[in-house]
């Protein structure tokens, strides 16, 4: 698929591009993560449905105060869940303090707002702190992030359109059906290690709030060293593709094609990504090695990825 092509990008820490000038991204990973009740981990098996967003996320039912339910993006990119101001000010939700907020392009002051109870099917927690971010999109109420899943087991089912929140569980290939690959915990993040591009180690992080994946200078910079070593160097200016995170951040990046990426056992050739020189990449720690932030336009093209945050793995499944 050409990034040309790709619908707007909203997820939390990556951008992609449409075939309009301009595009949309939006990014969040506070470094000061608000204290909230962590999870139990005896909790039920969650299973919902969830609905696509018009830019292909996955979007799930959460209940706020008792009411609701309203529309999250489900973002794995996140290293916590957010409301925006809209529904904020809506449920006169009424904020004393300020967190500072890690976008793509920098950092903002951000306002903390308090939600007596937020629940995703039979879990909930209460005493939630989250940020209030200027979210403009509709049909997006908040952010679901990774600080609901400490040690547990998401499943992102796109065939079935559900969501799954699990216990951590052992697991391992299914030849001709699903592969299995090793990560580490990043800031919250689920970090695949086993991975590399024409044989040379990249770190890789699922990003299912990104509808475009995104690349850092690292990887851009090897991409364009193959290619001078094949002589299949293209002498055609850079694709320049301009974007915009969810609260009006604007800033660019520029079309790459990355040939023979692994992922384990899953090997792919010639993924379109994004290069930007943005701020997310020193957030994550990644910013002195190839990194690859996997988003929606690559994760949807499985039947299920699934999100060990107790064992540090991620499963493919492809059948």
């Amino acid at each position: 698929m050409s990034p040309t092509r790709r619908g707007a990008a909203l997820g939390l820490l990556s951008a992609g591009a449409l075939a309009a000038p301009v595009t949309r991204a939006v990014a969040k990973a506070p470094a000061e993560t608000p204290q909230t009740e962590l999870p139990d981990a005896d909790e039920p098996p969650t299973e919902l449905a969830t609905q696509q967003s018009r830019n292909d996320h996955m979007m799930a039912p959460v209940g706020i105060n008792g009411q609701g339910p309203f529309s999250f993006l489900l973002d794995t990119g996140a290293n916590i869940s957010c409301v925006s101001r809209r529904l904020a000010e809506e449920l006169n939700l009424v904020s004393t303090e300020q967190t500072r907020v890690h976008t793509v392009v920098g950092v903002r002051s951000r306002p903390i707002v308090k939600l007596d109870l937020l629940q995703i099917g039979p879990r909930d927690r209460r005493n939630v702190r989250a940020p209030a971010l200027p979210i403009k999109v509709p049909e997006i109420d908040g952010i679901l992030g990774v600080d609901w899943l400490k040690g547990q087991r998401l499943t992102l089912d796109f065939k079935g359109r559900k969501m799954e929140i699990t216990k951590s569980r052992s697991d391992r290939d299914e030849p001709g059906r699903a592969v299995v690959v090793p990560a580490r915990r990043r800031k919250g993040q689920l970090t695949i290690v086993d991975a590399d591009l024409g044989g040379k180690p990249i770190s890789a992080i699922i990003d299912s709030g990104a509808q475009g994946s995104m690349c850092n200078r690292l990887l851009r910079d090897m991409v364009r060293r193959e290619e001078q070593a094949s002589g299949s160097v293209d002498r055609s200016a850079p694709e320049v593709v301009m974007m915009e995170t969810l609260a009006g951040e604007s800033f660019s990046g520029e079309t790459v094609f990355l040939p023979f990426l692994r992922l384990g056992g899953l090997r792919l050739g010639n993924v379109p990504v994004t290069f930007a020189e943005v701020h997310v990449f020193d957030v994550w720690g990644l910013k002195d090695t190839p990194a690859l932030l996997l988003g929606m336009d690559l994760l949807s093209q499985f039947e299920k990825v699934s999100l060990d945050f107790g064992r540090s793995a991620v499963r493919f499944d492809f059948v």
